[in-house]
């Protein structure tokens, strides 16, 4: 098959968050199994230049209608780290996508339909035409219904389009204006419940709900986060709608990229280690003491790597970090918050911590620090008020460290307490606790650290069940195939 994703981001060029992880890895996995993937991203200015190899000029004058004018566009191509990828360029004075950052401006909706119109009509004026395109979040939710009500008439009625929902907090609501913008003119059509119209606000269009509706087939990325935006109030207004086209919905928990997130092969990490040569593990342990100035003491380490914001469960990653110090453990935590309060209450937090030996808090991100901390820690905590899917769980089982996690979202389809999952002790990978209250993070924690110290085989046993699972891109990829197959026959 010809696959091409539309997306808005695309690891390690252009990455916010996990859907960037998801485009690479799958796409990866996808060439593996033989078939031609190419993506189409936004040519941000902030883009890791530098991770692209030999980016050039493709498609020099590429005139994308908008509003009542086209506007300039040149098309770039070049390699991701082997992934084929085609960067636009706008050349318009409204300067759309070099702005220093990839999104939170107030004309988020107009760039990325500005950017939904353009990867069309590149695909028309490169003469492509895919069996499937690949659509991710609200920022691109628009395109299948520019597919099927502008370019189906001008040629491009081949291609099927997969959504992927991958956050449904955000969902794209803006006004009717953007319709127009990107060329379609009958904005009484759109604007209606069985459309675009959002749920909520019947005078505002939601491009997340324009993906919904318009798609061959809508996925999510785990099969509890699938349930409980059809159940529940995380789907944050879209339950009827995706109720309502629930035949062509379904989950699909994410993988991980284990060319990159494995400590067999890591560069990133001084001793390379698995399950036959878990000891250098905690030779590994060492070294991020070293590099923290952490003691070197007789203790677990906890973790938490990730953003600082309301969905992670903010107040709950605080308790964790003096709960644990306050139970015999070490605490180190990498990440930061698009919030500014929030980041400097971290800023705070480091500062009052400085001169604790058992703690380092690194308010930023550091990609390698992340994969030395994955490889030195014992535990890591998510204790996320929701979790769609959740990446950092699956790479730190893969590295031994063993998860302390809310039960919620793809948290709840991967890790399986210790002492009270269904299934069978060599499953068990974890610990897991239902409220989101300091009383169920802490009652984890206490099971973990207790298993820590006093149980020191049984936490072993653990960290190689988790070791053991594989959530690599083998079996998504598959699970995309069929439903891209199923699509591309209907």
């Amino acid at each position: 098959m010809f696959i091409v994703t539309i997306t808005p981001e695309c690891a390690p060029v252009a990455k916010v968050g996990g859907l960037a992880d998801v485009v690479f890895g799958l796409n990866h996995e996808l060439e593996i199994r033989g078939h031609t993937v190419e993506a189409i991203l936004p040519k941000y200015d902030c883009m890791r230049y530098d991770q692209i190899y030999g980016l050039q000029e493709v498609y020099r004058d590429l005139w994308v209608p908008f509003y009542d004018r086209s506007i300039h566009c040149t098309v770039f191509f070049g390699f991701v780290h082997g992934r084929k990828c085609f960067f636009i360029d706008s050349h318009s004075d409204r300067n759309f996508f070099n702005r220093g950052v990839f999104y939170g401006q107030h004309d988020d909706p107009e760039r990325f339909a500005f950017f939904c119109r353009a990867a069309l009509e590149f695909l028309l004026k490169s003469n492509k035409h895919p069996d499937i395109i690949h659509c991710h979040d609200w920022q691109t939710g628009i395109v299948p219904v520019l597919l099927f009500d502008i370019y189906k008439n001008l040629g491009m009625g081949h291609p099927r389009v997969c959504y992927t929902l991958h956050n449904l907090k955000h969902q794209g609501v803006t006004g009717e204006s953007i319709l127009r913008a990107a060329g379609l003119n009958s904005p009484g059509h759109y604007i209606h419940p069985d459309r675009l119209q959002d749920n909520f606000n019947h005078n505002a269009v939601s491009l997340m709900k324009a993906g919904i509706v318009y798609s061959n087939f809508v996925t999510t990325v785990s099969p509890s986060y699938a349930w409980e935006i059809q159940h529940t109030d995380l789907s944050y207004g879209l339950g009827h709608t995706l109720h309502v086209h629930g035949r062509k919905f379904g989950g699909i928990l994410n993988g991980v990229d284990y060319d990159v997130w494995n400590p067999e092969i890591d560069r990133h990490i001084p001793y390379r280690y698995g399950i036959a040569t878990l000891q250098d593990k905690f030779r590994n342990k060492e070294a991020l003491r070293h590099r923290l100035l952490l003691r070197q003491d007789y203790k677990p380490i906890v973790a938490y790597i990730g953003r600082l914001d309301h969905q992670k469960g903010v107040d709950l990653i605080r308790d964790s970090i003096f709960y644990s110090l306050a139970n015999g453990c070490q605490f180190v935590l990498l990440g930061a918050s698009p919030e500014h309060r929030t980041n400097d209450y971290f800023l705070h937090l480091k500062h009052q911590l400085n001169d604790n030996p058992d703690c380092h808090l690194e308010i930023g991100f550091n990609e390698e620090l992340s994969h030395l901390i994955y490889a030195g820690a014992d535990m890591f905590v998510v204790p996320s008020l929701f979790e769609p899917c959740g990446l950092t769980q699956m790479i730190a089982m893969k590295y031994g460290t063993v998860p302390v996690v809310r039960e919620t979202g793809g948290l709840r389809d991967t890790v399986f307490d210790a002492n009270y999952s269904h299934r069978p002790y060599h499953e068990r990978n974890g610990y897991t606790f239902r409220d989101f209250n300091f009383q169920g993070l802490e009652s984890a924690l206490q099971r973990a650290i207790g298993m820590w110290y006093s149980y020191p085989q049984h936490f072993k046993e653990l960290m190689i069940n988790g070791m053991r699972y594989d959530f690599s891109w083998n079996h998504p990829g598959q699970n995309y195939l069929n439903v891209f197959e199923y699509i591309r026959d209907k």
